[in-house]
């Protein structure tokens, strides 16, 4: 008998959001992808990156633990932070771990693999890049501020974000799996440090582009401090487009659901406010919205509902 072959879908990001999706979408009968980005450059992977010269390692190993079907000590080990030791404080065991195979490989990409391996990792996780790469920001006033971590600290609207270096090549793995994409997500995440980031590879921006896929946007619930105060959901679409030079998405996905004032009075400590569903702009920029109450509460932080989320997206292939 001939077995039917699944849907493939690409999903484009990194940070916390990126994770949360792909643990709801494993457990639906889909072909997962997920590209990551390797423009970050703080904390443990930042260290690493530096001391190795290796791609940093930890949106990966989130994203791998999220894909990950073993036992739960073996993941909660895989994601162990260690809070002592002289050289140790600060690193993920994981990062270790890709760090210390890529070392064995001599490959980034061929460590993550392995690990995958190691894991059993539900689909394929890829670099948007098999070298470290430098993320830099040009601010509304001309200022550019060099470095992932630094970006959002300014406090000033974010013009362009660039690579160096400039021609830096995706795997071709990477261009493969999005031309064969039936579906290509981009989000959640950060958008001018988890999203932009993979996209601004310029042949993995143009593969996106011309790829016959649907694709959709799982917009931010939340603005962010240093990237995108006052921004509406429409704002986060003309980002994307502007960057990539063509209006390449087809849906948006946005919350509507009302966040209650207990947790809307803490964000706004952090200068974050719900970002609004400005359903008419959306329209014009002829995209299909979908408008649904998408989030939930990790101890008082926003997080988008995987499981409502994944059954959206499933419902759109």
């Amino acid at each position: 008998m001939k077995t039917e072959r699944k849907s493939k879908l690409v999903i484009i990001g990194g940070g916390t959001g990126l994770s949360v999706l792909l643990r709801g979408l494993k457990k639906y009968p889909v072909d997962i992808t997920a590209i990551v980005t390797v423009a970050d450059d703080g904390g443990s992977s930042g260290r690493l990156r530096d001391e190795f010269s290796i791609p940093p390692p930890g949106d990966v190993r989130n994203v791998l633990a999220a894909l990950s079907d073993v036992e739960p000590f073996v993941e909660a080990l895989f994601q162990h932070r260690f809070t002592s030791g002289e050289g140790l404080t600060g690193h993920a065991l994981g990062n270790l771990l890709i760090a210390g195979m890529t070392a064995i490989t001599g490959d980034f990409f061929h460590a993550i693999t392995e690990m995958s391996k190691v894991l059993n990792v539900r689909g394929r996780v890829l670099p948007a890049a098999n070298q470290s790469v430098v993320l830099h920001a040009q601010l509304e006033d001309g200022r550019v501020v060099t470095g992932e971590s630094k970006i959002p600290y300014y406090g000033k609207k974010i013009e362009r974000v660039f690579l160096t270096p400039e021609d830096v090549e995706p795997l071709r793995e990477t261009l493969n799996e999005i031309k064969r994409a039936d579906m290509i997500v981009l989000g959640p995440g950060s958008l001018y440090t988890s999203i932009l980031p993979n996209l601004i590879v310029k042949r993995i921006g143009q593969a996106v582009i011309a790829a016959k896929a649907q694709k959709v946007y799982v917009c931010n619930v939340m603005t962010q401090a240093g990237e995108t105060m006052g921004y509406k959901a429409s704002d986060h679409v003309q980002a994307i487009h502007k960057h990539l030079g063509d209006s390449v998405i087809n849906t948006i996905i946005v919350n509507n659901g009302r966040v209650p004032e207990s947790v809307l009075n803490r964000y706004e400590k952090e200068s974050s406010v719900p970002v609004e569903c400005d359903r008419e702009n959306l329209e014009k920029l002829s995209l299909n919205v979908i408008a649904d109450e998408i989030i939930q509460y990790d101890d008082g932080v926003i997080r988008h509902n995987t499981i409502k989320l994944a059954s959206i997206l499933y419902s759109l292939i």
